[in-house]
């Protein structure tokens, strides 16, 4: 089981990492940043996220900031 952390004050909401993750566990949220863009949020409740770091890796903003493989 694997967790990430969104800084979601560094998210430009370009939603690149809902596209890359193998899992589609990050999907965009109903939160609005100060800018009016929806964020993204990680959703995992069956645990099933294998850590893989992809969404980080193609994260242009360096948003997602931790990546656990547990």
């Amino acid at each position: 089981m694997g967790k990430i952390v969104i800084d979601n004050n560094r998210c430009k909401s370009c939603y690149i990492c809902t596209e890359t993750c193998p899992k589609k566990l990050i999907r965009k949220s109903e939160k609005t940043n100060r800018l009016g863009d929806y964020m993204v949020e990680f959703n995992d409740p069956k645990g099933e996220c294998i850590g893989c770091a992809m969404c980080a890796k193609r994260c242009p903003d360096m948003a997602i900031t931790e990546v656990w493989r547990g």
